[in-house]
């Protein structure tokens, strides 16, 4: 039986295992991969276009590098289901029918991107194509970009890019949350121009981004010249196998205090998958910490409960 097993190989399960590692807590890692959406960091034409924004994906690729050389520490697959039984031990159970135990479980598994599924999309991410406006508005400046949703994550990225941006195309599937005051008075400035009612059919570019093919709501097709395209259409919280152990809020996200506990005690989480403020790479490094040292305690007075029995 196993002190801790983390699940989820992002910046918040990277951080919280070595953090564990470190403490000297018998711990493992389970993930299908090691990176998880930074893997999917943007890219552009010339390497001087974005310096800065690649910081987190390299401190990230530097806590995988440490932990890909710790072959004990971790295994590539995915977990199915995680139950805690009556004598308070977690069973993970892997794809196999395999089951391991622990005395406490970190999630930090995030979350998945709505896609567009569409041609070009697969082929462009990371050169014009993105999931997080958040990450990459602030290197927009002088450029095109595109927007596609019709909800407050495609309102919010209009606003992040529309200090920097020439211009802004907005195209909203359906009229969504477009109608929503703080919408109406972003989409009504001059660079945004709204496509409402069209659907993405397309994305085209030849190594990056430069074009987007829409249908409009009569069935004519339209292109829009554009350096990027930014999918907004939501996130969607890997919880599946641990859902019915943990309080979630309205958007699926399991809710976690400030020492990054659930509802279910010796159950932590960190990261996307959570309801912690920020889907960015950094914040999501913190809380794995956050999470690491918060399951080190409980781990540390369950030992000393379990002396005085």
């Amino acid at each position: 039986m196993y002190d801790l097993i983390i699940i989820g190989g992002g910046p918040a399960g990277l951080t919280a295992m070595l953090y564990a590692i470190r403490k000297q807590i018998d711990a493992l890692l389970i993930s299908p991969d090691l990176g998880g959406k930074t893997n999917y960091h943007m890219t552009w034409h010339t390497s001087d276009d974005i310096q800065h924004a690649v910081r987190g994906v390299d401190i990230v690729n530097d806590l995988r590098r440490e932990l890909e050389s710790l072959d004990f520490a971790h295994r590539l697959e995915p977990v199915v289901s995680v139950e805690k039984n009556d004598d308070e031990i977690f069973i993970v159970s892997l794809p196999s029918g395999e089951t391991l135990s622990a005395q406490s479980v970190i999630v930090a598994t995030g979350s998945s991107v709505q896609q567009l599924n569409v041609p070009g999309e697969k082929e462009l991410v990371g050169h014009g194509v993105s999931y997080s406006a958040v990450s990459y508005a602030p290197f927009m400046e002088g450029k095109k970009a595109t927007v596609v949703g019709d909800g407050m994550l495609a309102v919010r990225a209009v606003a992040e890019l529309s200090p920097v941006a020439e211009e802004i195309y907005l195209v909203a599937p359906t009229p969504g949350e477009l109608d929503a005051p703080v919408a109406k008075r972003l989409i009504s400035r001059q660079k945004v121009k709204v496509f409402e009612s069209y659907q993405v059919t397309a994305i085209e570019g030849d190594g990056f981004v430069n074009r987007v093919v829409l249908d409009a709501p009569d069935g004519q097709q339209t292109e829009i010249d554009t350096d990027t395209v930014f999918i907004q259409l939501g996130l969607v919280p890997n919880i599946g196998f641990v859902k019915c152990l943990v309080t979630v809020d309205g958007k699926d996200q399991i809710m976690v205090d400030n020492a990054a506990r659930t509802s279910c005690l010796g159950l932590f989480a960190a990261g996307d998958v959570t309801n912690a403020y920020g889907e960015q790479v950094l914040v999501a490094i913190g809380e794995g910490a956050k999470a690491a040292l918060s399951a080190a305690e409980y781990l540390s007075f369950r030992k000393a409960l379990e002396q005085e029995l």
